[in-house]
């Protein structure tokens, strides 16, 4: 790693964070800028997971405040993810970096279009679930089961699919929904990390140089967050989501 990677690294690494502890899809910043380091592509990938693990603890600071409130909704939702999470794993070791890069753009503007959506979708899902609320939480729950799978094979924009999950089952505090997207995604990036450093797919001093920025940028982007209205936030997580879908089209197809 040069003098000149050190530092981009670490500056990647900072934007990565505060944009994950908002909404999400900062693998589209740290993934593109291993690559422009010469990384290998699947190597790039378990590269930027392993570097951006450690900063969620940051996010999860951020956002203590809101921890009690969604406690019972952790305690259902950590098991699927952990079962996701280790299937995604494996999946990415048996996928080449074309196959898995051709389909991130789709599934992000999907993610988006979703959450954009969502306001509807709950609505919808609440009168048809009027007699029974519960079925929304199991519908959310068998959801965050591909989320969880997709968040460990790729991740970007694993944040606004489980923003717009939550959103099925009746969660409308952007910031309780974005405390619960961070303590799951953490341990989704969790399992990845592991099962990505026992098979030795991560380059060492790269994923410690997006620590160190990520660490910084996940406190910043979950402590000033709160202080933006939902109404604005949600604006901001759709803005971005529609950015990476973009920004991925025109990588692949431009």
């Amino acid at each position: 790693m040069t003098w000149i990677e050190l530092p981009a690294l670490i500056a990647v690494g900072c934007t990565a964070g505060a944009i994950n502890a908002v909404a999400g899809g900062g693998t589209l910043l740290t993934f593109p800028m291993l690559l422009l380091c010469g990384t290998p592509p699947v190597l790039a990938n378990a590269t930027s997971t392993v570097g951006l693990v450690i900063g969620t603890a940051g996010s999860i600071v951020g956002f203590r405040g809101h921890m009690r409130a969604i406690r019972p909704l952790v305690l259902r939702f950590v098991p699927v993810c952990l079962v996701g999470a280790a299937f995604g794993s494996w999946l990415l070791t048996q996928t080449n970096d074309d196959q898995f890069s051709r389909l991130v753009p789709f599934l992000v503007l999907f993610a988006t279009v979703l959450f954009f959506l969502q306001g509807f979708l709950r609505r919808a899902s609440r009168e048809h679930h009027a007699d029974d609320p519960s079925k929304a939480v199991w519908f959310s729950l068998a959801l965050q089961l591909p989320v969880a799978i997709y968040g460990a094979f790729f991740g970007a924009g694993i944040g606004i699919l489980m923003l717009a999950s939550f959103g099925f089952m009746g969660m409308t505090n952007i910031h309780e929904m974005n405390t619960l997207k961070n303590v799951l995604g953490s341990f989704i990036n969790v399992i990845a990390a592991v099962w990505f450093i026992v098979a030795g797919m991560v380059h060492w001093p790269q994923a410690l140089a997006l620590t160190a920025g990520a660490l910084f940028g996940y406190y910043l982007g979950a402590h000033y967050s709160q202080r933006i209205s939902p109404k604005r936030v949600r604006h901001l997580i759709t803005a971005i989501g529609l950015t990476i879908s973009a920004v991925m089209f025109w990588r692949q197809f431009g």
